[in-house]
């Protein structure tokens, strides 16, 4: 037998999945990174102009909230500078939202070796479902949560007189609203986490009660009030994406990638 006809031919999936030296992937992740940062900072000077209106929309929970305590409808700030530092905060978050799908398409194009080949026309649904997810758990906030918190909090307290600055306001709306729309993006995170292998769909469903306990936990911490209902309003729509996590975990995990791949090829 001659040594050509001795050697093994490689496998199609094999030839799907070309592979990346260590300095290649650093060199690629640096790339994505200036990409995406540039991508940023143009959305900030695009939503810069826009900034104020912006605020206008962040603040209705808030004037609703006083309004119906009957309480004077007019944030206040204790420092020249916090109007000015407010919008570019404003803008700057508004900013990264524009740019966020030309970021995710870079963490895309990073990821994408890594993928088989019929596994990468799924780009559009990667991209969908994640700014649709933040997107669902942000309205979730923006409509129910904050709204209930505030409404719950300045009434606890209607006796005094409240003076509600600019920034505390503003930090407690990008806590809730990004911290909900993080949260959401759990499939997101067990799909990377499952891709490479470090979790799996049974390690995930044996360990569903620990899970649940944590996600409480992390609902107690963000909820900004500390009666149950808005801890069970925090930890529900996380349990429920847990269980579509472990869903995601199955599909994604590299066993049953490469079993469709040689079916495909088969």
């Amino acid at each position: 037998m001659s040594e050509t006809a001795a050697t093994p031919l490689p496998t199609p999936a094999q030839d799907e999945m070309p592979t990346m030296g260590f300095l290649e992937h650093l060199e690629e992740l640096r790339r994505r990174i200036i990409y995406s940062l540039i991508a940023v900072a143009v959305g900030f000077f695009a939503c810069w102009s826009y900034a104020e209106r912006i605020y206008e929309v962040m603040q209705r929970p808030i004037i609703l909230a006083l309004q119906k305590n009957g309480i004077t409808e007019k944030l206040v700030y204790l420092n020249p500078t916090e109007p000015f530092n407010l919008y570019l905060k404003v803008g700057l978050m508004a900013g990264l939202f524009v740019a966020s799908p030309f970021v995710l398409y870079q963490v895309w194009l990073f990821i994408s070796p890594g993928l088989y080949r019929n596994e990468k026309r799924y780009i559009l649904p990667f991209m969908f479902s994640t700014v649709g997810l933040f997107l669902a758990g942000g309205y979730f906030g923006y409509k129910l949560v904050l709204p209930q918190a505030l409404v719950f909090l300045i009434g606890y307290g209607k006796e005094f007189q409240p003076m509600i600055t600019l920034g505390e306001y503003s930090g407690l709306f990008l806590t809730i609203i990004i911290g909900l729309g993080a949260i959401f993006e759990m499939p997101i995170l067990v799909f990377f986490l499952a891709l490479m292998g470090i979790v799996t769909a049974g390690w995930m469903w044996r360990n569903l009660r620990y899970s649940i306990l944590v996600i409480f936990v992390i609902a107690a911490i963000l909820t900004p009030t500390t009666d149950i209902l808005n801890m069970c309003i925090f930890a529900a729509p996380m349990v429920a994406l847990y269980i579509v996590s472990i869903g995601v975990a199955w599909i994604v995990h590299p066993r049953q990638r490469k079993k469709r791949a040689e079916k495909k090829d088969s």
